[in-house]
């Protein structure tokens, strides 16, 4: 295989350089972490970029004997709020790495996870 012509070669050096930025930014979203609150803040969970989860906070006015699934439902709508913003966050900090370029509209979006 020869040379490949300079546009080709810049091509490919852009995107490489690219990927690195999306890698960088991927690592640092994984690291941070995320808070979400339901029932009005009685249960706040905590998670990271990663989607590991940190900590799940209850305040025991939600403890109800009579009703213990409300406390599932609760910490369920917490985590899901937590991970929808850690999901956002990644893809603000993809779409700042990638300039903007529409990954999934180049068939490139399950690179992202």
């Amino acid at each position: 295989m020869g040379r490949l012509p300079k546009d080709m070669q810049k091509l490919l050096e852009q995107a490489s350089a690219m990927q690195a930025k999306m890698q960088e930014a991927q690592q640092a979203a994984a690291e941070q972490e995320f808070e979400g609150t339901a029932g009005g803040g009685v249960v706040k969970a905590t998670v990271k970029g990663s989607g590991e989860v940190v900590s799940v906070t209850l305040d025991p006015s939600v403890l109800d004997p009579e009703d213990p699934e409300l406390v599932g439902d609760l910490v369920v709508a917490a985590l899901n709020q937590a991970q929808q913003a850690a999901t956002a966050a990644l893809s603000g900090e993809i779409s700042d790495a990638t300039g903007g370029l529409d990954l999934d509209g180049l068939g490139l979006g399950g690179l992202l996870g």
